[in-house]
Parts: structure tokens; sequence; C-alpha cells
């Protein structure tokens, strides 16, 4: 008798054999893939290798690949989304702070809004160090560069040309002065200090001698002491010209390359004088780093904070030494009104106006000093007028 396979073995037999044909398929397949890419591998491979040693001669990776890793280092470990994880654009901000023109104030500022904000605030602790060598500025300009995303780098150092380094370029932003003011400010704040509770006449220059730490303003300016002479007086201008020595020297050959550099790479340069102005710019053009900073100014706990970092025993210099250092100013003062009209400029484009009453409740011992002037030839046409009749 023939026996046949019952159904259920036959049906059996014929799933490994529909088994074995579909892994002969497989391999097929794996095997021209393999063929096909081996070579896309290999390059993939080298290109991998070349990038890791290009990375360690240069010290650190591109900008496309910091930025990468941003994302994925944050995003990667599922505690926030990717969205709330964009970088803003501009992601990268250098504040260039010139001494005594409000930088301490700003600093505050910064700190606050960094804690809201989430950014990284880079703050440093070199205070008298403005101008580098070309090494250390490869190496300053690195070490920001490299700094984690979204920044906002902030030091006492004149200009710094990223560009020139191979690195992509930050955003700019500053504030200046009046050039006599900022001036006093200076001399008084280095003898003694301001109302943050310290030993003032010690704290910024203990080995100053008393006869230099009391001597009177108007004779250090009219006798031509160093100290209200140049080169110390040429000071806002290498700030934006840069690390050229020739940018040391007041000259007009600093004078232009200054302008040109705050065309070509600020985004706002502000003056102190209308500071609530700035700060309202500020958070219209750097949203990320700025919202909110004008409430955060007019608070009344950011008001105490701030009144400490007034400095103290100032005093008004004669009308004749204001003078001299007008003279003696020339360039920082065509580079101050170049900012203005800049600044105003700008307000103008964004809606803002410049009331007069502002600039006057902001403005400067030169400005005083030519109403003074003014009020003086009125007085005395008056007293004229009266004795002719």
């Amino acid at each position: 008798m023939a026996f046949r396979n019952p159904p259920a073995h036959k049906h059996l037999t014929g799933v490994v054999r529909l088994r074995n044909r579909r892994g002969n398929r497989l391999a097929v397949i794996l095997l021209r893939i393999t063929r096909r890419d081996f070579g896309f591998c290999l390059t993939a491979l080298f290109v991998f290798c070349l990038g890791s040693a290009l990375y360690q001669l240069n010290g650190g990776a591109s900008q496309i690949l910091i930025d990468v890793g941003y994302y994925l280092g944050r995003f990667g470990d599922g505690s926030e989304s990717f969205t709330a994880r964009a970088l803003p654009f501009p992601s990268q901000v250098v504040y260039n702070r010139v001494g005594k023109c409000g930088s301490r104030t700003i600093l505050l500022l910064l700190r606050i809004l960094a804690d809201r904000h989430k950014f990284t605030l880079i703050s440093s602790d070199i205070h008298n160090k403005t101008r580098l060598s070309k090494r250390e500025q490869a190496n300053l300009i690195r070490n920001i560069s490299a700094a984690p995303l979204p920044f906002l780098y902030t030091r006492h150092v004149h200009f710094l040309n990223f560009s020139r380094f191979g690195l992509d370029e930050p955003v700019y932003i500053n504030i200046i002065r009046d050039p006599i003011d900022r001036f006093l400010s200076n001399y008084f704040f280095r003898r003694f200090g301001d109302w943050r509770g310290e030993e003032n006449h010690v704290v910024r220059t203990p080995g100053m001698k008393d006869d230099e730490r009391y001597l009177d303003i108007n004779t250090c300016i009219l006798e031509n002491y160093p100290e209200c002479s140049n080169p110390k007086l040429f000071y806002i201008i290498p700030y934006f010209c840069g690390q050229h020595p020739q940018c040391r020297e007041a000259s007009m050959w600093a004078l232009e390359m200054a302008k040109q550099i705050v065309l070509d790479h600020y985004l706002l340069v502000g003056l102190l004088e209308e500071l609530e102005d700035v700060l309202l710019l500020l958070e219209r053009l750097l949203p990320h780093f700025f919202t909110d900073v004008l409430n955060i100014y007019r608070s009344p706990e950011y008001r105490k904070m701030g009144n400490k970092t007034v400095t103290v025993y100032k005093q008004t210099p004669s009308r004749e030494a204001l003078r001299v250092l007008y003279q003696r100013m020339e360039y920082e003062y065509k580079f101050y009104n170049f900012i203005k009209d800049q600044f105003h400029l700008t307000k103008k484009k964004m809606g803002l106006k410049t009331h007069p009453q502002t600039s006057r409740r902001f403005s400067g011992l030169l400005q005083k000093m030519r109403l003074l002037e003014e009020l003086e030839d009125e007085t005395e046409d008056l007293l004229a007028w009266m004795e002719q009749h």
C-alpha cells in the first residue's frame, strides 16, 4: 500500500521551502548591496578619519559641528523638546565693553537675563589688557567660538576680527558716552571707587600716593599731567579701531578705521546718555538675549543694586579746563558725534523718537558748560541794555 504524507506535514514542508527561498534572496540582496556600496563605505571612512585629524590640528570643531553637537546633545537626553532648544539668530554676541561707559550697569542686567533666558554669559575677569598679540588674539577668539551656544561674551578689549582667523563672525554691540564725562568718571573712580561699601580710597589703586590721589582735576588738566593728556585721553576710538598699532595713536586714520568697523561689524553702538532707548533697541534686535530688559532696569530691585556702581566724589572742572579737554579730545568727539548720528538714525528706523528733554536730562558736562556760556552772554547783553536805558 502506498502511503502519502498527511496534509499538515505537506504544508510544513512548503513553509520550509518558502523560507529557504527568502533566505537565498536576502543573501543575494545583501551581497549586491555590499559590492555596490563597498567603495562608498571606504570613502566615508576616509572622510571621517580626515575630519578627525583636521579637528585635532585646528584645536576644535568647525562651527557646523558645534551647532549639530548642541542640538543632539541637548535634545538627545529627552529632557526637553527640540523646539525649545532651537538656536536664536544670531547665536554669538560679543560686547567689548568700553571702560566707564555703563558697562557694570549692563553686566548686572546680563547676569539676570542669562539666568532668565538660558543663554551662556561669559564675563572675563581681565580688565587691564585690551591690546593683544596675534597669538593671544587667536587663542581668545578660538576659546570664545567654542563656548556653548547661544552665548554672549563680554570683556574690556579692543575689537577682534574673527574672520581674520577663519572663524564665524559674531554680532558686536557696545555703548559709549560723552568723552569728557567718561574721562572724569574714570579719573575719580581710580581714586575713590564707588558706593559698594568697600574702602574706596585703596580698592582701585592701592599703590597710589596721596599727592596723586588727591590731585586737583583742574591742576591735572591745565598743567598737562600725563593722566590728563594724550595718549591717555585717546581711549574710546581704539575699542572700535582694533588691534593694529596705529589704532593707539590719535589720528584721522584711527578715527576713520573705527567708523568703518562700526558700519561693517556692529549691530548697535548706543549712547549711555540715552540708555533706556539703547535697552529698548537691544530688546527688539536681540530678543533671545534682552527680552524684558527695560522692565528689569526700571524695577526697584535693580535700581537698588545699580546705585552701588555710581562713582563717588566726582567734581566738575572749570570752564577753562573743560575747553582744554575738548581740544585734546578732538578725535574722540568726532567719533562720538558719528555714533550719535548712527544711533539716532537707527532709532528713527525702529520708530523711536529722540526727545529734547531726554538729551538735556543726560547732558554731558560740555553741554552744561555751553549752556552756562549762553546764559552769561544773555546776562551781559541784558546788563548792557539796562545801562543804555
